[in-house]
């Protein structure tokens, strides 16, 4: 077998496989040359889902004629010194345009605001022509047309224009969002041109976050920032009642560079994990800003992967930030559930909202215009004089109460009368409670009813809330469930006669590394030779447990995640399902001390907004809306 060197044209095909897997590739270490050049506006369009035509123009520094001539040759770059410790700019290999070049047609036009005219190069396949001047204003334009037609087998797997065209704005969003003092524009004859200005607010990134995000994410965020050894973390996240069915909503970015690491992802996760369904995700938007040398971004060629030197530390940050600021947020409602309880008033509505079921009340439209043919309300003529005396009305509320109210039309002025209680109550709701003070602020207002024996309604300064009195509870008492955990421990049950697990040599030393922290949760685990582990104890509240399927289970989340919060999660679920047992049951009649307690305790309660499955408690409705619905507005 003979050796030989390998062309330069292979060489850079071959590289161009792992650094331009497709199109939003392109475009991603683009907008990277872009953003590194100091550019304050960038211009992207595209055809054919990025496979006829890619066009990056910015207005930054721009290049000479020399500088151009390198910048298409391998392993070069202006970006980086000798020091890989301390990367501080998004592109960093030297590698993108030459595997480019590689692959397509490749047109670079550059001038140096100091140069009296701007330069050109082509690269046709890995071959680089001359570089030739140009009229040009500063800035760079780089076009790429004909995407991989060099390596027809690379085309032949890229997906539909229009699945590569949302691919590409994905990769736009994501430079969008972390760079709220550049303008973008994105056009093309596969997508519908967008601008995204330059953000002068006070709040420029809450303000970028609404762009991308959607206009309700800033009424339903949460301010994330803390510091641990260094380390920080920035941005804003959403309420858990607000999410998404997938996590594409999720922008997280280790020193200004958008990653999607599995560790972060998992630490995520494990923050939400009390509050939402595994099938349910939160949209943020996060910033990490750590030492350089403290973080590997040289890890995969898409430069979309990151190591850290102490990856538990960032995990704490992130799980700790996040648990912090949504049980510092008290409670509260996402207003996607008022939007879609508004849209149900809307005939032919559905209370499915996406969150913008509240803008047909925005112009002051109310629900008889719309009942009668959108006419607008000005149309509607009322049959009586505004000082018409309802009390005298032969069509006044016939009254079922005595006749002391004849002369309010029907309706009592007195307190509301007291509801039965049932004989034996579903739990505690301390109904020797006193009433609240008629002068005292109450976030979740005072008790005004119970509907269909469930659901509460308060009335609060400024509109009303509607309470789901099970799902509220359910989280009240699941949430002091936990906090005796937290004081007492996760009691353990120990094995009459220890069971021995065989499993790898490697699974076993994965498990015994956490063997700390499973012993806080009652799973006490020993070595049992270079092949098995001996369980011990196994956490009480799970009652009989299967050993043999449980560290298997932990064993493929410690690879995959590299932590070990099964056991947590199990014992959660057990808190959480016995909390459902417990709590105050769907069809008690509530006395009005109990509902006011049932209130005065979800004031006072971390995450009370939502329930263990991440459902809404409660629906706030402020008066402006309803008096909308009324055409009073």
């Amino acid at each position: 077998m003979n050796i030989r060197r390998l062309t330069e044209t292979i060489v850079n095909q071959i590289a161009a496989g792992e650094v331009v897997e497709r199109p939003a590739s392109v475009v991603r270490e683009l907008l990277d040359n872009a953003i590194d050049s100091g550019a304050t506006r960038i211009a992207v369009l595209t055809e054919g889902g990025g496979k006829n035509l890619i066009r990056v123009t910015d207005n930054g520094c721009g290049m000479g004629r020399e500088d151009l001539q390198r910048s298409v040759e391998r392993h070069c770059t202006s970006k980086l010194t000798d020091d890989l410790n301390n990367i501080q700019s998004l592109g960093f290999r030297g590698e993108a345009l030459p595997s480019i070049g590689s692959v397509s047609h490749l047109t670079i036009s550059s001038r140096a605001e100091d140069q009296p005219n701007g330069w050109q190069v082509r690269v046709d396949g890995g071959k680089v022509s001359t570089v030739k001047p140009t009229a040009l204003n500063h800035g760079t334009v780089v076009e790429v047309a004909d995407l991989f037609y060099a390596t027809p087998a690379r085309l032949k797997f890229l997906k539909t224009d229009r699945a590569e065209s949302n691919a590409i704005g994905d990769i736009i969003k994501r430079a969008v969002l972390a760079h709220p003092d550049i303008h973008f524009s994105v056009g093309g004859g596969d997508r519908q041109a967008v601008e995204y200005a330059i953000v002068s607010s006070e709040n420029p990134l809450l303000r970028r976050c609404e762009q991308i995000l959607g206009k309700e994410f800033p009424e339903n965020a949460m301010l994330i920032d803390a510091e641990r050894e260094g380390a920080r973390l920035t941005g804003y996240a959403s309420l858990p009642t607000f999410n998404r069915g997938n996590a594409l909503h999720q922008f997280v970015y280790v020193n200004g560079r958008p990653v999607r690491d599995k560790q972060l992802t998992s630490a995520i996760r494990g923050a939400y994990m009390d509050f939402l369904s595994r099938h349910r995700h939160p949209v943020l938007a996060l910033f990490i800003t750590i030492d350089p040398a403290q973080v590997d971004v040289n890890v995969h060629p898409a430069k979309s992967e990151v190591r850290f030197r102490d990856a538990g530390l960032v995990r704490g940050l992130i799980v700790g930030a996040l648990r912090q600021a949504i049980s510092g947020n008290g409670p509260r409602a996402s207003t996607d559930d008022a939007n879609a309880m508004l849209a149900s008033f809307n005939p032919g509505g559905s209370g499915d909202s996406d969150g913008g079921g509240g803008s047909e009340f925005a112009d002051g439209g109310s629900l008889a215009a719309r009942a009668m043919g959108r006419a607008g309300f000005s149309s509607y003529a009322p049959s009586h004089p505004r000082d018409h005396d309802w009390a005298k009305s032969p069509n006044r509320p016939v009254s079922e109460l005595s006749d002391d109210n004849a002369g309010n039309g029907g309706f009592s002025d007195t307190p509301q009368s007291r509801f039965e209680a049932v004989s034996t109550p579903s739990a505690d709701l301390r109904a020797e409670a006193q009433s609240p003070s008629p002068n005292e602020h109450l976030p979740l207002g005072a008790a005004r009813a119970q509907l269909h024996a469930n659901y509460i309604v308060a009335q609060t300064d400024d509109g009303l809330v509607i309470v789901d009195q099970h799902a509220a509870h359910e989280r009240l008492v699941y949430e002091r469930m936990k906090a005796q955990i937290a004081d007492n421990g996760v009691a353990g049950q120990l094995l009459l006669i220890p069971e021995v697990v065989e499993m790898s040599e490697e699974d076993v030393n994965r498990l015994l590394d956490h063997t700390e922290a499973l012993a806080r949760l009652g799973l006490t685990l020993e070595g049992f030779g270079p092949g098995a582990i001996a369980v011990r104890e196994t956490p009480a509240l799970l009652g009989e447990v299967n050993c043999q399927q449980l560290l298997r289970d932990l064993v493929d989340e410690i690879s995959q995640w590299g932590t070990a919060s099964l056991i947590g999660e199990k014992i959660d679920y057990v808190a959480a399902t016995m909390s459902c047992h417990g709590s105050v049951r769907s069809g008690r009649k509530l006395l009005p001390a109990e509902m006011n307690q049932l209130l005065r305790d979800m004031e006072i309660t971390p995450n009370s907004g939502q329930c263990n499955h991440g459902r809404p408690t409660y629906i706030e409705l402020k008066l402006a809306d309803i008096e909308k619905l009324f055409g009073r507005r």
